[in-house]
């Protein structure tokens, strides 16, 4: 009985549903939610009803706002890495000058990850001075980053484009430059758009890398 009146319940407070697609649905009410106002100002339990899904549900999948927070940063990162690291295995980009193949990366990356402003807000503004935990899980992904970028500072070394050189110092303040200027676009789309990001991303990346 108790049961009955449960889904009962579930079923008068917005036709909340269970099963799959449940998942999709609370990513997708994080996006909309986070991004209209603000992580800090947003409950679980008005996650749910934007969701229609039941706490209890949501509580199975993400534990805790932080982690559907993460899992939301997880989505634009990795769609921006992939775009990245797909434009990078282009036909000719082996054989391409690293100034343009920087501008080709960032132009691809860029244009994955505002693709979807509300997303881009979340990843790049809601994501900035929430805990330790998610300080720590927007550090591992800092590393990849660095890592895949110091890897084409290096290659422009071998083809003899830039100074040989510790990169991995530099490298990381770019990375931090990057992620302020995506910050700036998250909080103020209409006036930073993707191509003066991509534009500024790429002089930035080659002001660092190759010798002026």
């Amino acid at each position: 009985m108790v049961g009955v009146v449960a889904n009962q319940r579930n079923r008068a407070v917005g036709q909340a549903v269970e099963g799959p697609g449940a998942r999709d649905r609370l990513l997708w009410a994080g996006r909309q939610l986070f991004a209209a106002y603000g992580y800090a100002h947003t409950s679980v339990e008005a996650l749910c009803e934007q969701a229609k899904v039941p706490v209890h549900i949501f509580q199975q999948e993400f534990v805790s706002r932080e982690v559907l927070l993460m899992a939301i940063y997880d989505e634009v990162a990795t769609y921006g890495l992939r775009a990245a690291e797909n434009a990078l295995m282009a036909e000719g980009m082996e054989d391409c000058p690293t100034a343009e193949r920087v501008r080709l990366l960032f132009d691809a990356y860029v244009k994955a990850v505002t693709e979807d402003p509300r997303a881009a807000r979340v990843a790049f503004v809601e994501v900035l001075g929430v805990s330790r935990e998610v300080d720590k899980h927007l550090a591992t992904w800092r590393a990849m980053w660095i890592d895949f970028l110091t890897s084409e500072a290096e290659r422009a070394v071998r083809r003899g484009e830039a100074v040989a050189s510790d990169h991995t110092v530099t490298v990381t303040v770019l990375n931090h430059s990057v992620d302020e200027l995506m910050a700036h676009h998250g909080r103020r789309p209409r006036q930073v758009d993707a191509e003066w990001l991509t534009d500024e991303l790429t002089r930035l990346s080659l002001a660092m890398i190759l010798p002026s």
